[in-house]
């Protein structure tokens, strides 16, 4: 039974370690790889370290308008299918990678089974949330990690094929602690860990100075791993990272290192959706600087905190002591297993 997964950003290399593994003696797994991030501390980098088998094939699809990036994903992705001639399709997430590997298999009639179903923002204006509303509707196994996610689906209508597996990212984090795999700490004194990308918080110049300046105001030190997309919008502007005298600005780590960063913190602010997860795992306040998530369970249980239009409320949400962690959040890392027994069983 041949199975293609489609992967192109971070957190998809994320989510294809654990099912890659899963799939070891029970599925023939070929991988594209769409080239979505070509940065190599966000792609080739990642599969160096985990091991990992490297893409079968590697498109070069690069950074675009969303309507430009998802036809090229999708002229490519289609030959490849054509040729290899799979059983089902595998997608991650939430990303145009996502849709136009879900779009080429509903036009092929082939099978898609979608990791991280169900997720919801709410929010139309992100480019993520129209990816996996479009990307559910046309999956056959819809892979979710909660219930909340399964009862997002029941309310669109989409019942069958749903499966609460839980979020296998988990089963990375998992698998590092196991390995004992995080670094040494970076710095000897306190700090909290920054990342950024999101347009709603970089695409405009004050907006993006307003957060910096912030950041710069808090009573730690903060390091902020750059995402390139945010580092070639503050050269755009002109903006002088010397002026944040308390912001060490570093490049953007590999997913060990992140870890690593993530770890040794005092808190994570953030305005990615993986990281909001992560920090949970590793009992890290967050901050994400988002009007709304995905991730509404880490809210709920007290360990995220959505700050947006006043960020003077940072300082005060990061330092809060919570007491009771879910050590079961998205459940228990074994995710993989259950995706792959549930493939071959519909395959």
């Amino acid at each position: 039974m041949k199975i293609i997964t489609i992967i192109g950003a971070r957190p998809q290399f994320i989510k294809h370690f654990p099912f890659e593994k899963a799939c070891e003696g029970r599925l023939e797994l070929k991988t594209i790889h769409t080239g979505q991030h070509y940065d190599a501390n966000m792609s080739e980098i990642f599969f160096d370290q985990l091991g990992m088998k490297k893409p079968d094939y590697t498109l070069s699809t690069g950074s675009g308008n969303h309507g430009e990036q998802t036809a090229s994903m999708m002229v490519e992705i289609e030959k490849i299918v054509l040729l290899e001639q799979p059983n089902g399709i595998v997608v991650y997430g939430d990303t145009n990678s996502t849709l136009a590997g879900a779009l080429v298999a509903s036009k092929l009639h082939i099978p898609i089974f979608h990791i991280e179903a169900g997720l919801r923002s709410f929010n139309k204006k992100m480019p993520e949330e129209v990816n996996r509303i479009l990307t559910d509707h046309i999956s056959d196994l819809l892979f979710t990690p909660s219930e909340a996610a399964k009862l997002n689906l029941t309310n669109e209508g989409i019942t069958k094929g749903v499966y609460v597996i839980g979020d296998i990212m988990k089963d990375l984090i998992k698998y590092v602690k196991e390995k004992d795999l995080i670094g040494v700490r970076p710095i000897q004194e306190s700090y909290y860990y920054v990342t950024l990308h999101r347009p709603y918080n970089t695409d405009d110049r004050e907006r993006l100075k307003y957060i910096l300046e912030n950041l710069n105001d808090l009573s730690s030190k903060v390091i902020m791993a750059l995402h390139p997309r945010t580092k070639n919008l503050m050269e755009k502007y002109s903006i002088d990272l010397n002026q944040f005298s308390n912001i060490s600005f570093i490049e953007p780590q590999s997913y060990f290192h992140n870890l690593t960063y993530l770890t040794f913190s005092d808190g994570l602010i953030t305005d990615s959706g993986g990281m909001q997860k992560e920090a949970y795992w590793l009992n890290k306040n967050c901050i994400t600087i988002r009007t709304e998530t995905e991730w509404i369970e880490t809210v709920t249980l007290g360990g995220n905190v959505l700050v947006f239009d006043d960020l003077t409320l940072i300082q005060n949400a990061i330092d809060k002591s919570i007491e009771n962690w879910d050590s079961n959040l998205y459940g228990d890392g074994n995710a993989a297993t259950q995706i792959v027994n549930k493939i071959v069983g519909y395959v």
